[in-house]
């Protein structure tokens, strides 16, 4: 598959998707969004594809945001599409049912930012920088900023960040739980693909049901997703991974899981 703004590869079970317009600092337009979608419909039904890795192109950003020049011919109604496509897409990527971890290499502003929310484990580099500016140019976040901001730090931080636009380091959003880990640059692609080689090696039956009931943790009361995940326990106890993984325990050897 081959793409004009990201590229696409499959290793070991591992997808990487790289945002490639380094000279734009890999900042989102209507074309990256719409081969984003793409890609990630084609993930979800790929059985090659266990965990997807995120990542901008070059060393000095991940998404610096949105195409300024592009998103500068809004109007009330384009706009409001505007945000609810990019809402659409992260959505996708968010909920498409596979692990999806963000190796931040850079700038994560605005778009960029709410890009790495969308994912479910957020590396960063020593030079990553986070902040949702959008008041800056007389807008606010769009893609999601404002609902998965407040859930992942909390309401007076999100406020904070939001309202006065500034910009964090990797250390700052490590001590807010913005991100997991922080690493060197050089590193940080090769500690992603380690925890997501960790994530592969395990059934993924129980990891995608796993990645249903944490989603579904936002979504519903605590008593529903308690039973939301009485129910996918359930489900799990009836797989051939389930009867492999405790046999494999019980005997003192490495399961050898099937993923049915």
């Amino acid at each position: 598959m081959e793409f004009q703004n990201i590229k696409y590869e499959v290793r070991n079970r591992i997808a990487v998707v790289t945002i490639n317009r380094p000279d734009k600092l890999n900042a989102l337009n209507k074309s990256v969004l719409d081969e984003l979608k793409e890609c990630f419909t084609v993930i979800k039904t790929n059985d090659e594809v266990d965990v997807t890795i995120i990542t901008g192109a070059g060393e000095k950003s991940f998404v610096a945001g949105a195409d300024i020049s592009e998103l500068s011919k809004v109007d009330v109604v384009s706009g409001k599409n505007f945000s609810e496509f990019g809402q659409q897409v992260f959505n996708l990527i968010e909920r498409h049912g596979k692990p999806v971890i963000a190796a931040v290499n850079g700038f994560a502003l605005g778009g960029g930012c709410e890009l790495a929310m969308a994912c479910h484990v957020r590396y960063a580099s020593q030079n990553a920088k986070f902040g949702q500016p959008e008041v800056n140019l007389g807008i606010i976040p769009g893609y999601g900023g404002t609902q998965r901001l407040s859930k992942l730090v909390n309401s007076g931080l999100a406020a904070e960040l939001i309202l006065t636009g500034d910009l964090i380091d990797a250390n700052e959003a490590l001590r807010i739980g913005l991100v997991n880990k922080i690493f060197s640059l050089d590193q940080l692609m090769n500690k992603a693909i380690e925890a997501a080689e960790k994530i592969s090696s395990k059934g993924q039956t129980a990891v995608q049901m796993a990645l249903k009931a944490i989603i579904s943790s936002d979504e519903v009361s605590e008593s529903e997703g308690q039973n939301i995940e009485s129910a996918l326990f359930g489900l799990c106890c009836g797989t051939q991974d389930f009867k492999e993984g405790t046999s494999a325990f019980l005997e003192k050897r490495k399961p050898n899981f099937l993923n049915r």
